[in-house]
């Protein structure tokens, strides 16, 4: 994910500002491109605060107005500070209008994009930073709801192959909290959620941190109620795509990228894991198999 001139000192000041405050800083925060590239009301819109807001929070960070905060961030995109690669996504009209091949063409540049964004060294570093933690974690809680749960399900499935730590906690009869109460000092959680962020996900989430395991978030900004909780977070750009839904590609490249790395930081273990669980398999006929007859 780009990172705006301001966004360090907003990161700083983001738990002591207005809920409305709130909003206007993730907004910068999480489209430094668009701070420069749109007037003043037009990011109130996308924001959902008014305007007056915007400059409320330009002045709490030192500045005159809003005008002075866009220019900062104007004169970054003339440095070479800002990125223009997610740009291509924002002219959706004119995707929608390239028809269906236009389309997919658009919505697989946009996913190949962010997938190239994963690669940047202080991801990388988060990546490994998270996978030490989750690795050597007694218990390990696999967390993700509505359009997360698949994420979660996947994590959980991968992790399994190589040991019985991870627990998938999914709300299947209303029993989501009946699943975490095992949790204790020193277990990981493991937890998928993106904006608009689902409550039972945050909640529980802070649950698990109460108790003192290490919350790992996959979101998508650092500034999100799943980040604020977590140890280490591991943020997901969005996809700028013609889609009509957020596309998972990143977050599932996230989740396979930390099993291995998991698998690989528990080594002998993990192997032999691996060789139990094929067997098992082979033996309970789990897979096809074409015999001849």
């Amino acid at each position: 994910m780009e990172q705006g001139p301001l966004s360090r000192r907003i990161l700083e000041e983001f738990e002591s500002l207005s809920p409305q405050m709130k909003a206007a800083a993730r907004f910068i925060v999480d489209h430094p491109d668009d701070v420069a590239l749109l007037t003043m009301r037009e990011q109130a819109r996308r924001a959902k605060v008014l305007p007056a807001t915007m400059t409320r929070l330009a002045q709490r960070l030192g500045y005159d107005g809003f005008e002075a905060v866009r220019e900062l961030y104007v004169s970054a995109i003339r440095a070479g500070d800002l990125g223009f690669a997610g740009r291509a996504g924002r002219q959706i009209a004119e995707q929608r209008s390239r028809g269906d091949i236009g389309l997919a063409e658009d919505h697989l540049a946009a996913v190949a994009t962010v997938l190239a964004e994963l690669r940047q060294p202080a991801m990388l570093e988060a990546l490994g930073a998270a996978a030490e933690t989750l690795a050597v974690a007694p218990r390990l809680f696999c967390l993700g709801l509505r359009a997360s749960f698949p994420l979660a399900w996947t994590a959980n499935y991968l992790l399994g192959l190589i040991d019985d730590r991870a627990v998938l906690l999914d709300d299947a009869g209303a029993l989501l909290a009946d699943r975490t109460r095992a949790a204790r000092d020193g277990d990981a959680a493991l937890v998928f959620g993106f904006d608009p962020y689902t409550r039972a996900t945050v909640e529980t989430a802070r649950r698990l941190a109460d108790v003192g395991a290490d919350v790992i978030a996959v979101t998508d900004s650092p500034v999100s109620p799943l980040a604020r909780l977590s140890l280490h977070v591991c943020c997901v750009g969005g996809v700028d795509s013609p889609a009509f839904f957020r596309s998972m590609t990143p977050a599932f490249a996230v989740a396979e990228i930390l099993a291995a790395l998991i698998a690989g930081k528990r080594g002998d273990a993990a192997l032999a894991a691996l060789g139990h669980t094929e067997a098992h398999l082979a033996a309970s006929q789990v897979h096809w198999v074409d015999r001849e007859s």
